[in-house]
């Protein structure tokens, strides 16, 4: 699906996704359209399809993610069935899973099972259990609109280069943009992403610090997250996301930060 000037639109859903920021991220790339735009969590992709860089450089620490966006940049058509329909779900649920015990997490089918679980099951979420199985359960949708050919992807996708490494491995060019919105820091420890601790948050930011190129920062406007990138020297911003709290019943729109730094 294309937006309305003909841009491709984020394939997945994807929890926390950053397609409302798009606007104010683009005045902030404008002038620095020519350098390489680096974003160590690229999630759905609704940055970089937003901002349309010519080149590229985009991780994810999720390896199902990238093998998927690995068969986007070959023109990806998938042919399985894909209803909304909770059999067909849980069927395609065990065969996802034991291609990932019998090591095929890297194929097509992987690939093409990935986007019907991702579409289908509850929410989008991306969640496995501790014998590293996919298991989020089968959604609540009305219509679900399948996309199955998505060669359009191919042609943007192909100047763009995707990784699967943590984010301090990323081999950075001086002059790169770098864009980072990692897993929230959540103060309600439940609602948490796994494998992203308040250690990381401040290895990450120290690391986006010593980057001498232009760097942008996301995160909830935490104090804590607040306190950590004014001291290393970001100027930060503050604004409404779309997004609610609903823990203290009041439904107040949440609070999100953009840090930026040498732009």
């Amino acid at each position: 699906m294309s937006g309305k000037e003909g841009r491709l639109s984020p394939p997945l859903k994807w929890a926390g996704g950053k397609r409302w920021l798009v606007p104010r991220l683009k005045a902030l790339w404008e002038p620095h359209r020519y350098r390489r735009l680096v974003e160590p969590f690229c999630g759905g992709l609704a940055v970089a399809l937003g901002l349309e860089p010519q080149r590229a450089l985009l991780n994810d620490i999720n390896p199902h993610l990238i093998n998927f966006y690995h068969w986007l940049q070959r023109g990806l058509i998938i042919d399985i069935d894909m209803r909304n329909d909770a059999d067909l779900y849980y069927r395609h649920r065990r065969r996802f899973n034991r291609l990932l015990k019998e090591g095929n997490q890297g194929t097509r089918e992987a690939a093409m099972l990935f986007y019907y679980l991702n579409r289908t099951g509850y929410n989008g979420l991306c969640r496995f259990n501790r014998r590293g199985e996919f298991n989020v359960p089968f959604g609540r949708y009305r219509h679900i609109p399948y996309r199955r050919d998505f060669t359009p992807y191919a042609r943007v996708l192909a100047r763009w280069q995707f990784t699967c490494v943590d984010f301090a491995d990323l081999d950075l060019d001086d002059d790169d943009f770098v864009y980072a919105d990692p897993p929230y820091d959540v103060p309600f420890r439940r609602y948490s992403r796994e494998g992203f601790s308040w250690d990381d948050q401040v290895r990450l930011a120290e690391w986006l610090a010593q980057h001498p190129g232009p760097v942008v920062a996301s995160n909830q406007a935490t104090e804590r997250i607040l306190a950590l990138y004014e001291s290393l020297g970001f100027h930060i911003e503050l604004l409404d996301a779309p997004r609610r709290i609903s823990c203290t019943g009041d439904r107040a729109p949440a609070r999100e930060m953009l840090a930026w730094r040498h732009l």
